[in-house]
């Protein structure tokens, strides 16, 4: 794990000391929690980790954050520092066999009076079941559980084991912390990475707030001789681009979804592009953010533009058309249309009044005057008689009532002053006096 440390010396030799030849982050691994960066709001005196080493006793917990941020150091630190024995498992490589050889190792050491820090890293890959079965060592005190996970636990870990554990969260890493790790870097390689000022500011921004990546990044450049520094054009032609931590069944996956449809609805065009962005060069599926984008042009913005929907619904037979990457600016323009359109939320807002009366009046009939009589027999007993042809009156309009004889004229629909909108209010408003003039007002 990249290890992520402020006003760093180089450890003493000793026997279990990375060498000369380990990986970077190796050698580079804080030796005390103070050492750690980029997650003082928890390590710190007044943070959550500092007051229980502070205190001396250590709560089971999740660690929840982003790769690269410090978790895998964080727990192996505080059992050094409460003096507990340490135990490291990962739910990707083990099994229920793992889980009981280090519960029975926990147990052998609490005779001799040593508790067990236990370190899950990729806790939500454990399945229910397995996660179910630390459940009676954690309560009896067996293990301190540490649980590492890039995910929501919200999503991905039981109620239980949640109700047991306090859940601590990991920031990204922002750009300080970031720049001290490549300060250290160079201090222990002795020398300056092979970067001009930009490069180094563009190697930074690649690492999205990942310590480990930007480690491995720079243990690349110093593998190298170069006989000048890199520009940013160079850097990006040696180095790998990091791909964006994006999930498409995940977290990540919602959260920016969310962000692109509260963009749009805040009529915020240049972030609304942004999202759209983040989501596509993450490898999302084009037709997916598109049809999220078309369900909003009818949710947020309905009648007070209805062309919104017809510029979806182009968008996405251009993209079927022309394809990847060129049908993605249909997509684009159908984002930017929305963003910029005038909102209402009315026609959804009546969808919902609308279905719910519906459900609760069952199986009404509709008055007879304007039920069809395609029989004798319906039409001897009242069906249609009566019905006004709104047509064959002087304003096309006849007032007439349609609602079931059970039930009151509702109110389902209010259209907003915004756009197109503004127009149906005013005909609405115009239909309702001459239902007032004709003695028929609901």
């Amino acid at each position: 794990m990249a290890d992520l440390f402020a006003d760093f010396d180089p450890p003493a030799a000793d026997a279990d000391a990375p060498g000369d030849d380990a990986p970077l982050a190796d050698r580079l691994r804080p030796q005390r929690l103070e050492d750690v960066v980029g997650q003082e709001h928890l390590t710190g005196p007044d943070g959550a980790i500092g007051r229980m080493v502070a205190a001396g006793k250590l709560s089971s917990m999740i660690l929840w954050g982003p790769p690269g941020t410090g978790k895998t150091t964080i727990a192996r630190l505080l059992a050094d520092a409460v003096g507990l024995h340490f135990v490291s498992i990962s739910a990707v490589f083990s099994g229920v066999a793992d889980l009981k050889k280090a519960f029975a190792d926990a147990r052998e050491h609490a005779r001799i009076g040593k508790r067990t820090l236990l370190f899950v890293d990729e806790i939500h890959r454990f399945n229910r079941a397995q996660q179910d079965g630390f459940l009676p060592y954690v309560e009896n005190g067996t293990v301190t559980l540490v649980g590492a996970t890039t995910e929501n636990p919200s999503f991905e870990l039981n109620a239980a084991l949640l109700s047991r554990a306090q859940v601590l969260i990991l920031q990204r890493l922002d750009r300080g912390a970031l720049e001290q790790l490549l300060d250290r870097a160079e201090a222990v390689e002795d020398r300056p990475l092979p970067l001009t000022r930009e490069a180094r500011d563009a190697l930074v921004a690649s690492a999205d707030g990942d310590g480990r990546f930007l480690l491995n990044q720079a243990e690349t450049l110093f593998s190298v001789a170069l006989d000048d520094p890199l520009d940013p054009a160079g850097l990006s032609a040696f180095l790998q681009r990091r791909v964006a931590v994006y999930d498409k069944d995940r977290e990540g996956h919602y959260n920016l979804i969310s962000a692109l449809h509260k963009a749009m609805r805040g009529s915020d065009p240049q972030a609304s592009l942004y999202y759209l962005a983040r989501m596509l060069t993450a490898g999302e599926e084009p037709l997916y953010v598109l049809r999220r984008i078309t369900r909003f042009a009818s949710e947020d913005i309905g009648l007070a533009d209805p062309h919104a929907l017809v510029q979806c619904l182009a968008a996405k037979d251009a993209y079927e058309f022309l394809g990847s990457p060129e049908g993605e600016l249909a997509i684009v323009q159908a984002c930017l249309y929305c963003a910029t359109a005038p909102k209402s939320n009315a026609a959804y807002k009546a969808a919902g009044a609308a279905w719910r009366s519906a459900k609760e009046t069952g199986s009404l009939m509709p008055p007879q005057n304007i039920l069809n009589a395609p029989t004798r027999l319906m039409k001897e007993i009242g069906y249609g008689k009566g019905y006004a042809y709104d047509h064959d009156t002087d304003d096309g309009f006849s007032g007439a009532n349609y609602w079931p004889e059970e039930m009151s004229a509702q109110t389902f629909y209010t259209p907003t002053g915004r756009g197109f909108e503004k127009r149906v209010a005013e005909r609405m408003a115009w239909w309702q006096e001459l239902r007032a003039r004709q003695g028929g007002e609901a």
